[in-house]
Parts: C-alpha cells; structure tokens; sequence
C-alpha cells in the first residue's frame, strides 16, 4: 500500500502542474482509502500503469467543464473531446513523471491510458485499495487516484 511520503510526492506533482499549466493553484482535499467497490470518477479519467518498485496505477480523474477551462487558461481554443482526453492523459502522465523523479528508475510508467465515465469502474488491481485524493480549483472538483502495491 502507498506510504503517507510516496502519496505526498503524487500531490506535489499535481500542485506544480496546477501551478505552472493552469497559473493558478489548486485546493488540496483530505485523502482517504476506498474500503469497497471502485473510486468515483468525473467525466475523464487518464490511466497510468505502474510496474518495477511498485505496482498498480495512478490516475487523474476530472470533469468535463474543469478540462475545458484548463484549455481556455492555457490559451487553446480547441476544446473538443479529443483536446479533453489529451490533456488528462497529460496531466496523468505529468504527476506519474514527476513521481519517477523521486522513485527512481525503478519505477516504470506507461504512456496514458483515458477512458470516460461511461466505460465503467476503472481497471485498477482488484487486490489493493486506492488512496483518493480530492483536488479542488477554482470551482471544479477533481481526483487524484493511488493504487499501488
């Protein structure tokens, strides 16, 4: 199961993303474990596998309105589906990077995997239990989502 300092090197990635992307910083929520069933998610969600050191997934999970006006901040017109998926896939891929960083070169990602919340619940290892750690901006709510061994 993650560690309270390995969850801690996920929200500082997720805070310098907001801050340097978004140019505006965002709210961290008090993180909890998810006893039973999968974690809820928004309208997207970008999937990172992990495997090396550790195993499982990370994944950013937003909604459709916080997507379009992170684009809007970061001057991109286009906000279609296409756009929104990228950039979880991105923000995803971001968090998971900077974690590499600390975790070293045993700790592998894969490229992003987006799925939306009308796939169903997400396809994390059936035998752990996620840490959800809410991220609030602006007026937007969105999930950072451990699930590692």
């Amino acid at each position: 199961m993650v560690n309270e300092a390995e969850i801690r090197t996920f929200l500082e990635g997720a805070v310098n993303y907001f801050d340097v992307s978004a140019r505006q910083p965002v709210a961290v929520g008090v993180p909890y474990l998810v006893t039973t069933g999968s974690p809820p998610v928004h309208d997207y969600t970008g999937i990172i596998a992990v495997s090396g050191r550790r195993n499982g997934a990370v994944c950013f999970t937003a909604p459709r309105s916080m997507l379009m006006v992170l684009l809007m901040r970061m001057n991109e017109p286009d906000t279609s589906d296409a756009n929104m998926r990228d950039l979880v896939g991105e923000v995803a891929n971001t968090i998971s990077g900077n974690a590499r960083r600390d975790f070293g070169k045993d700790f592998s990602i894969s490229v992003p995997n987006v799925v939306e919340a009308s796939s169903g619940p997400l396809p994390l290892p059936r035998d752990l239990r996620p840490v959800v750690i809410p991220l609030n901006w602006r007026s937007h709510s969105a999930r950072l989502i451990v699930c590692l061994s």
